[in-house]
């Protein structure tokens, strides 16, 4: 097949994408707008093509699950789910990673695994401390879970929810919700049994939490001041009118303001730029030694009844909490300053932990990444509230202070209800909103809450994307490559031919996004399934659920979220992941043979 100007142009930009794709130089978002934009310059795809990924079916389902999961979230139901679960299973090892990693898989598979792992992290780490088992060995495989049941429906994965319009686009007919379920509740089946078998094998070992009550362990985990020091300002003291970036506590006194009583009212974490005045009483925590230097060289008085006062703005309505920073957070690349995170939040920042370490002082210049946890102390109802947030998830917090809504039972019935709409025929991005239009007039959230609940990096990342199947299409390129691919493949059996896309889907999504790997592949292997007489529904679909596979390296989101919090290293996920891997391709690609081949 000859090689004509626009096949030519389209491997130019498809090269471009693998490169930038690769190299990570830009965000994926960015990446896919500038492929999106390329394409629509040259003419290889027609205006209106340009921006049709807006419009797809796709763009709509995957906006929809991201609503509908943070509308269960904030409800409290994951919080009542820990608790069943810990009731049910029991302190059995065994029993806790069967019923964990079953329910994190299947509720992966109705919504988008990263939210999944991000819904049920607070819940397994209540468990670890609950059960003795150390969070090194849940963690991990509760990632990898959360991944194999992106693969149960057809809207658990991005891939897989792109995959339709990629086979409407080949003029083939689009699978069904629960087309994919028998693959992917062998490979949720398997994965199991592979941490059953060998986590004590292949999991990092790590010692296990003693069962304390939340507050107690927060101050054991991180060595903090077991105590706070109250001071009242005098009218005489130097510090009447000083702001608080003026005073510099953290720099010259190693001390944290957690509140500010004023008569009866009483301010969590005032901001930077918040003044002292006469009468106020602060809540400063630090050694002894600290305190009491500090409020001699500003002249203050302490306060007569110490317990009281702590007891007055302590745990009954305030106290620690770890925070972690989410998946696509919008603070991800910021500092605690730009985001004003005091003033935001209300809360006080007391240690950072990210991937160089802990931090203790210097710490809110730096830029946040995804996983960085932070312990911080406020308001229970700003605690709560911060946990709802697109930015952060709640990793600790007692559960007799979590806010449970009595939405849960609404938020499931429409979720379940969007879910059920697609069983009559009705299609699946027009179910999926349904469903969430429904969470919004039942109040379960503001229209505000289901706008940051989207994550718009993902959605122009798919938008940008579609463009360029189309492109492959039209000009004959996914043509032409599926014949140099064929010249190689046309002589293997069928389970090699296969067992070799699997692995090439498998390798392009380590080191690329799984929507780029399966936009790209996707026209090629439906090329190559027509040429071989294979059938190319069936190959299309092993694309999709191969750009799951991402065990090895922690490049993958969910794995990439959960690093942190499991303190796990690099060569902890390429020991697990290993295995995880092969089983996989070969389950997938012999499932596929059954169903798609024989």
């Amino acid at each position: 097949m000859p090689v004509t100007p626009e096949i030519f142009l389209v491997l130019v930009v498809l090269a471009a994408t693998v490169i930038l794709f690769v190299t990570d130089k830009l965000r994926v978002d960015i990446i896919s707008i500038i492929i999106m934009l390329t394409l629509g310059w040259l003419g290889l795809v027609s205006p209106a093509q340009t921006f049709s990924g807006f419009a797809s079916n796709a763009v709509i389902s995957v906006m929809a699950v991201m609503i509908l999961g943070y509308g269960v979230d904030r409800t409290g139901v994951m919080m009542r789910l820990a608790r069943t679960i810990v009731r049910v299973a029991g302190a059995s090892e065994r029993k806790l990673i069967t019923v964990i990693y079953s329910v994190v898989g299947i509720l992966s598979g109705f919504m988008q695994n990263i939210g999944s792992a991000a819904l049920f992290l607070p819940a397994v780490l209540r468990i670890s401390k609950k059960t003795d088992i150390p969070r090194s060995r849940l963690i991990m495989p509760m990632g990898f879970m959360a991944i194999l049941g992106g693969t149960i429906t057809m809207v658990g994965s991005s891939p897989l929810i792109l995959l339709n319009d990629l086979l409407i686009q080949g003029g083939l007919e689009p699978f069904g919700i629960f087309a994919v379920t028998p693959i992917g509740l062998a490979l949720l089946m398997s994965g199991i049994l592979y941490f059953l078998l060998l986590g004590r094998y292949v999991l990092p070992s790590g010692e296990a939490e003693a069962v304390v009550p939340v507050q107690q362990e927060i101050i054991e985990t991180w060595q903090l001041p077991r105590n706070m020091h109250h001071y009242i300002v005098p009218k005489e003291s130097q510090l009447v009118g000083m702001s608080r970036e003026d005073v510099s506590l953290k720099a010259r006194y190693s001390l944290h303001l957690l509140a500010v009583k004023t008569g009866r009212d009483i301010l969590y974490a005032p901001w930077r730029y918040f003044v002292f005045a006469e009468g106020q009483i602060l809540s400063l925590l630090g050694t002894a030694e600290d305190a009491e230097r500090f409020g001699t060289e500003y002249g203050l008085v302490p306060v007569g009844n110490q317990q009281r006062m702590s007891e007055e703005v302590g745990e009954e309505h305030a106290g620690f909490a770890e925070i972690i920073v989410r998946p696509h957070s919008p603070y991800m690349g910021k500092t605690l300053k730009e985001v004003s995170f005091r003033k935001e939040h209300g809360l006080e920042v007391i240690i950072s932990l990210t991937k160089e370490g802990e931090h203790r002082r210097e710490f809110f210049d730096l830029p946040m990444e995804i996983g960085d946890t932070f312990v911080v102390y406020g308001s229970w109802e700003k605690i709560n509230r911060i946990g709802q947030g697109p930015e952060f998830v709640l990793s600790t917090v007692p559960e007799e202070k979590g806010v449970e809504s009595g939405k849960g039972p609404l938020a499931l019935v429409c979720l379940v209800g969007g879910i059920g709409l697609t069983f009559t025929g009705v299609p699946i991005a027009l179910g999926l909103l349904t469903g969430a239009i429904a969470m919004i007039l039942g109040r379960v959230l503001s229209i505000g809450e289901a706008y940051r609940a989207i994550d718009w990096r993902t959605v122009f990342l798919l938008a940008g994307l579609i463009p360029l199947g189309i492109a492959m299409d039209q000009t004959g390129t996914a043509a032409y490559i599926a014949d140099a691919m064929m010249s190689v493949l046309s002589m293997a059996h069928p389970f090699l031919i296969l067992l070799g896309i699997a692995a090439l889907a498998t390798f392009f999504s380590l080191f690329m996004s799984n929507v780029a790997a399966t936009v790209l592949l996707v026209p090629l292997v439906i090329i190559i399934g027509t040429s071989a007489d294979l059938d190319p529904r069936g190959l299309a679909l092993l694309v999709a659920i191969c750009a799951s596979n991402s065990f090895i390296l922690p490049t993958h989101q969910v794995n990439a979220f959960l690093m942190t919090p499991g303190g796990y290293r690099n060569g902890d996920y390429l020991r697990a992941g290993a295995g995880m891997t092969l089983l996989f391709l070969v389950l997938a690609s012999g499932l596929v043979y059954i169903l798609f081949v024989l």
